[in-house]
């Protein structure tokens, strides 16, 4: 009888996954000049921007489709970031302002409200936005791949330093820059006794009827804690809240992700005496143990005389570490046994269920010495240290961007969310293209006449410096007759501007347009909490614009000597817009004369604009006429020396199209005729 084949046969089919290209596991390397790790909103925003600067690139991402953290988080699926679509105006960027979720691109209609038309959409939106926003933009994402290593090569190797990322097939992609979006994802957890016994925000039941009658003990303040609170108000029959820090209030603070006036339903509850509370401490020194009965009865609650706690394994008890009288590894310690409680200790009775909600940290733990971004002293170590241009310290050529560089604005912008960092990323691939490409900072020159109207519209409806106030601004760099406008400059990053961007500051100074809140946060709601005359802008509590004017450019130890609360050194000269009811800042005595002034104090010439038939009149009785009448009037003929405006008038018929357009010359000086006596 013949022997089987099988075999042979086999043995050929090893052979040939063994050789090249044929087993997965194999070190192949892809090699690109950017790698983008991470897919979530960060992620895809840069992708963007480098797939429209046609740069080579590819986002990788672990999981099957982008922004997986939202699959699961916000636990109870409701998003806190505004989509509010009616706001009354047509303009784009105005309504930037007050969509949260949507990234930016050049297609008007790619916005979430494509996908949602609630003001606080459901969390499952999200993903499908970014899925949508990928697919119709054609970004290079590869899905599915887990980058477990991340290492780097030495400066002095040939081309450079350069980084490696190693997937779970021992793929390797080498790329020259790397930009890590992952996001915070690693739930923050503090080691205490009894520590074992708390349940997480990432695995906790969200059905409410799991908690019926339950006495609860909630670790934190922040959102996560009270949408974990408000979830369950209805089902149990007491939630406490505890954690060091008071409640902090967003509308309060202006920061938005302290306590949203969404998830704050406790606070009503426990000002309000109905069982439920908040207590301050801190949380290394407590102590949580069990009563050590599996099927003890409550006593003195009201659900005595059935079995509680988790899965009947007991109840919980809240004391600190120190008032045990065993030793503190011994986590199974019987209530009896706690001493020294006063008689109105506020945690006196037994919780059913004790709940962490701490938030998340970033994941430092794929980065081996050669690429880990040190943590910063800001957010206890939870977010890595970056510099004022989001790369990281110790690591150039990596970039942290998204959630994770909330280290630069954390507690006072809106870095770590959507509506802020989608500009941050846009920040970041304009110092690359500086860096890398030889492309300077996006900029527009204007005739010094133009400038007003040109502040006046970027405060009435730019939608990056509104949402990353006191962290990015806009750079007017002063060329004597004329200025340069580069919009959304990180302002920490302000000494090394010449750098960053390309371009060099004149002996005619600078001025930087920055939005503020006031210092004062005591009291938002009480009475005087608004500013209404301009001479008082200074005191203005709301947003408003604020200008700076310096003379030179400032240095690394200005910044580091700024005075407390301020995002910029003290300056030359600095005027703050009053602040206004409806952010509109259009009011002719309110807003526009006293920009006007103090923008002649800084250039040295008038800025006043003019009817032609003043200019005309100027020009027969005066040897000096105004700066306005001379180059929009004599010069321009009445037309302002704008190149939209000027192609616009020979579209029209209007001018003939030989005639000579309007271009400022570099560093020209103020002709005599400008200069206006001293002050």
């Amino acid at each position: 009888m013949p022997s089987s084949p099988l075999p042979i046969l086999s043995l050929l089919v090893a052979w040939i996954h063994c050789l090249p290209g044929n087993n997965h596991s194999t070190n192949s390397t892809h090699h690109h000049d950017y790698c983008v790790l991470g897919a979530g909103p960060a992620g895809l925003q840069m992708g963007y921007f480098l797939s429209k600067s046609q740069r080579d690139y590819i986002i990788l991402e672990r999981n099957s489709g982008p922004g997986s953290f939202f699959n699961i988080y916000p636990r109870h699926r409701k998003l806190i970031s505004i989509n509010k679509i009616y706001t009354g105006r047509r303009n784009r960027e105005f309504n930037l302002r007050h969509d949260w979720n949507s990234l930016l691109s050049d297609r008007p209609d790619l916005l979430l409200q494509r996908i949602s038309t609630q003001m606080y959409p459901e969390a499952d939106a999200l993903p499908r936005y970014l899925s949508l926003y990928s697919r119709e933009l054609g970004l290079k994402v590869r899905y599915g791949v887990d980058i477990g290593r991340v290492s780097a090569s030495n400066l002095r190797t040939p081309g450079g330093r350069s980084y490696t990322l190693i997937d779970q097939q021992r793929t390797e992609y080498s790329c020259r820059v790397l930009l890590v979006s992952t996001g915070l994802w690693v739930p923050q957890q503090v080691q205490f006794v009894g520590s074992e016994l708390v349940e997480g925000y990432e695995s906790v039941p969200v059905d409410p009827e799991q908690y019926r009658n339950q006495a609860v003990l909630i670790l934190g303040k922040g959102n996560s804690a009270f949408e974990t609170a408000q979830n369950i108000l209805g089902h149990a029959s007491s939630v406490h809240l505890y954690s060091p820090n008071p409640v902090r209030l967003a509308w309060q603070t202006h920061y938005v992700g302290d306590l949203r006036a969404v998830n704050n339903e406790l606070l009503d509850t426990y000002q309000l005496k109905s069982l439920d509370g908040l207590a301050d401490g801190g949380l290394e020194e407590i102590a949580i143990v069990k009563d050590g009965g599996a099927g003890r009865k409550r006593k003195g609650r009201a659900g005595k005389g059935r079995d509680t706690g988790k899965g009947g394994r007991g109840q919980l008890y809240f004391t600190l570490a120190e008032l045990l009288d065993r030793p503190m590894g011994n986590k199974t310690s019987d209530p009896v046994s706690i001493s020294s409680y006063h008689d109105n200790f506020p945690f006196r009775l037994p919780y059913d269920r004790v709940i962490r909600c701490l938030g998340f940290r970033f994941n430092f733990s794929i980065f081996d010495s050669s690429a880990r971004p040190s943590p910063s002293a800001e957010a206890r170590g939870r977010l890595p240290r970056v510099t004022a241009w989001y790369e990281g310290k110790g690591t150039p050529g990596l970039f942290v961007l998204g959630t994770a560089a909330h280290s630069r604005d954390y507690r006072s912008s809106a870095g770590g969310f959507i509506h802020g960092f989608r500009y941050t990323v846009r920040a970041v691939h304009r110092v690359l293209e500086q860096r890398y490409h030889g492309n300077a900072w996006p900029l527009t020159s204007l005739p010094n006449n133009q400038l007003i109207s040109w502040l006046l519209r970027r405060v009435n409806e730019a939608s990056g410096p509104y949402q990353m106030f006191r962290v990015l601004g806009d750079i007017v760099l002063l060329r004597g007759s004329h200025c340069e406008y580069l919009e959304e400059f990180p302002l920490q990053a302000l000494p090394k501007l010449p750098t960053l961007s390309g371009h060099q500051v004149t002996k005619s100074g600078l001025l930087v347009l920055v939005m503020e809140y006031g210092l004062n946060n005591t009291d938002t709601l009480g009475a005087g909490r608004s500013q209404t005359e301009w001479t008082q802008g200074w005191r203005s509590r709301f947003l408003h614009p604020v200008l700076y004017f310096y003379s030179k450019l400032p240095t690394e130890r200005d910044m580091r000597q700024r005075p407390a609360g301020w995002p910029l050194p003290r300056p030359k000269a600095v005027h703050h817009i009053i602040e206004d009811f409806l952010t509109k800042w259009d009011a002719p005595i309110s807003h526009i004369q006293p920009l006007r002034r103090f923008l002649e104090h800084c250039l040295q010439t008038d800025l006043r604009a003019f009817y032609a038939e003043s200019c005309f009149r100027f020009s027969l009785t005066n040897r000096r006429p105004p700066t306005f009448c001379y180059q929009a009037y004599l010069k321009k003929q009445g037309l302002i020396g704008n190149s939209q405006l000027w192609q616009h008038a020979r579209d029209a018929g209007l001018m003939a199209t030989n005639h000579n357009s309007w271009t400022a010359p570099e560093n020209t000086p103020l002709p005599d005729h400008e200069s206006p006596p001293s002050f």
